[in-house]
């Protein structure tokens, strides 16, 4: 199968188009036809590489993705050939003490699918473990799905596990226009919350309000924290 590599670290120039071993499903596992996947700024910090992490190498980027199941594993029993689905990119060992209590991004095993140590979607196949996939809704194509994974786990984590949002509560989305910040305010107004979107540009905050914001603030003004 192709996949998009980088054998060194660098600009996109290090990104190369070329001939990968195609994947075999284990028993828990199916296997995706890749449809789309998002670029995520993890992305670009592995390619270009951070101070004092080690990145096997070559190496297969892309966290946020999209696919078609295309073949199952043997024990596999909810997902089906030819389902849609988006692939939650989290892996965790699934029977320590944070896992069982719902805090599986707190596994010491904890690892990201296209992050360190993983192969990511940028290739033509990928499998995952079953449990990762979830099924797209119909009002949902594969580009749109493929931009939800980390950016929604983000807020979703911050606002309803860690801030533990109410109904009725305001929100300050400082950076509405990025991922996490669009993200943050649909899950927001989901959970009947009031917002206040904070941006650099008008184009942002008129996209916040599309998207439910009720308040919408330049982040560059004198007077913002008033």
């Amino acid at each position: 199968m192709k996949a998009v590599r980088f054998h060194e670290h660098g600009g996109p120039e290090v990104l190369r188009y070329e001939e990968v071993a195609e994947p075999t499903p284990g028993p828990v596992e199916v296997k995706l036809r890749v449809k789309a996947v998002a670029l995520n700024h993890l992305d670009v910090w592995l390619r270009k590489g951070l101070p004092g992490v080690t990145v096997p190498l070559p190496k297969i980027g892309g966290c946020d993705i999209a696919g078609e199941v295309v073949a199952v594993g043997a024990a596999c029993r909810r997902l089906s050939v030819g389902e849609r689905v988006l692939v939650s990119p989290g892996l965790s060992c699934g029977q320590c003490m944070m896992c069982l209590r719902g805090d599986d991004n707190l596994c010491r095993a904890f690892q990201i699918i296209g992050g360190y140590r993983l192969d990511g979607g940028c290739a033509e196949y990928l499998c995952i473990p079953e449990v990762n996939g979830i099924p797209i809704p119909a009002s949902l194509d594969f580009t749109a799905a493929a931009a939800v994974p980390v950016t929604f786990i983000t807020a979703w984590n911050m606002l309803v596990r860690l801030a533990r949002l109410r109904p009725g509560e305001t929100v300050l989305v400082m950076g509405a226009g990025s991922g996490v910040g669009t993200a943050a305010i649909q899950i927001a107004k989901l959970g009947r919350a009031r917002v206040i979107a904070a941006a650099s540009t008008e184009a942002k905050l008129a996209r916040a309000a599309e998207l439910g914001a009720d308040v919408g603030i330049l982040s560059g003004r004198a007077d913002f924290a008033q």
